[in-house]
Parts: C-alpha cells; sequence; structure tokens
C-alpha cells in the first residue's frame, strides 16, 4: 500500500464528504441522513456545536468497535472522527454554503448535497486506510451477531434516527430517501476510485528502481 498516493484521496475525500454533510444541514428540514439527525439533536438538546457531537459519536462507536473487533479500526478510522466533524463546523461557521429558502430551491440543494456525500465518502473509503467510526461499528456488529450487514445497517440507523426524533431534531421524507439515493452514488465512486489508486499504485512501482538496479 503506497501511502503517498493513499492519504492524499483520503484526507480529500474527507473533505468532499464533510461538505456534503454541511450542505444538507443547511436544509435539514427537508429531512437530512439519520446518523445527522442524531447529531444534531444533541446539539438542539445540549448546545456546543453540530461537529462536536459528530466527534463525539464516532469516538464512542470506536470505543465499541475496538472491542468487538479491532481489525476495522485503524488510524484513519480516528482520523475521520475527527476532521469530518472539525469541516463540518468550518463550513457551517464560514456561512459559505446555500442557506434554506423554504422553496422547491431547497430540494435540488440537498440533491447536491447528497451527491457530494456520495462521491466524497466512495472517494475516502476507496483510500483504504481505516473504515469510518460508523462503518466500522456496523461491521462489527455484523462480525459478532452474524447477521448481514445490511440488517445491522437497517436496526442501527433506525435506532439512531429515533433517538434524533426523541432529542427534537427534524425528520422528513428525505431522511427516508437518504440511504437509497445516496448508496449508488457512494458505490459508484467508490469503485471508479478504488480502480484509479490501484493503477496509480501499479504505475508507481514499475518506476521505483530495484534494489539490484540501485547497486549498480
Amino acid at each position: 500500500m503506497n501511502g503517498a498516493i493513499r492519504w492524499p484521496f483520503f484526507l480529500v475525500g474527507v473533505v468532499i464528504f464533510s461538505l456534503g454533510i454541511s450542505v444538507t444541514i443547511n436544509v435539514q428540514h427537508l429531512g437530512v441522513h439519520p446518523w445527522d439527525v442524531l447529531n444534531i439533536g444533541l446539539y438542539e438538546k445540549f448546545g456546543i456545536s453540530i461537529g462536536f457531537w459528530n466527534i463525539m459519536c464516532g469516538m464512542l462507536l470506536i470505543i465499541v468497535s475496538w472491542f468487538l473487533n479491532k481489525s476495522y479500526i485503524r488510524l484513519g478510522t480516528f482520523l475521520n472522527a475527527f476532521l469530518v466533524g472539525a469541516f463540518v463546523d468550518f463550513f457551517l461557521w464560514s456561512d459559505i454554503l446555500p442557506s434554506a429558502t423554504h422553496t422547491w430551491i431547497d430540494v435540488p440543494i440537498l440533491l447536491i448535497g447528497i451527491v457530494i456525500m456520495g462521491f466524497g465518502g466512495g472517494v475516502y473509503n476507496a483510500a483504504g486506510v481505516g473504515s469510518g467510526p460508523r462503518d466500522g461499528f456496523m461491521l462489527s456488529i455484523s462480525d459478532k451477531t452474524g447477521f448481514r450487514i445490511s440488517r445491522v445497517r437497517i436496526v442501527t440507523e433506525s435506532s439512531v434516527l429515533v433517538l434524533g426524533l426523541i432529542l427534537g431534531a427534524p425528520v422528513f421524507i428525505f431522511t427516508f430517501l437518504f440511504t437509497f439515493i445516496q448508496s449508488p452514488i457512494f458505490q459508484f465512486f467508490y469503485l471508479k476510485c478504488k480502480a484509479f489508486i490501484e493503477k496509480l499504485e501499479e504505475r508507481s512501482g514499475k518506476r521505483q528502481p530495484t534494489e539490484s538496479t540501485i547497486a549498480k
């Protein structure tokens, strides 16, 4: 694995993913991803910032995953937890993103945010330097229980959705459509980016001189 190639993809992907989250949060009245419903609910109830609660939830999931299955916890997992929350707060604080108009214009804004999230998520996951805290948690639960990943995802995201709703976060139609829209976008860019990274590594490996060549 060539870190010089993979880490830049990871970092760029995390920034893009965070940008997408921030875009959707700005039009949250239409519905956001279940995990963001929870983060918004915690912010509404206890304050501080949405990014802060993103980090706290991520760290909690990393701790649980550590006890269930350490194989999904890598450096990229910790960086993901901190960087996504930090960049979400930065984008929301900077006030450079479109604000809610409470008209039909908000729908394409939300859809653009979902596409950006799918693209960014595909890029940083393709880097292969560690699962995100939420993905690692669900994979660990799946391994431990033997349940299919899709079933674990449905139960987990439904649970955090209900908790966020209890805390007072907004839930609307796009909350339930989010995964169906984002998943194919994520998969498309993940596969494309993964193949591209592997091709770059292959070319990089061919250009690197061997030990015997250096000796000569």
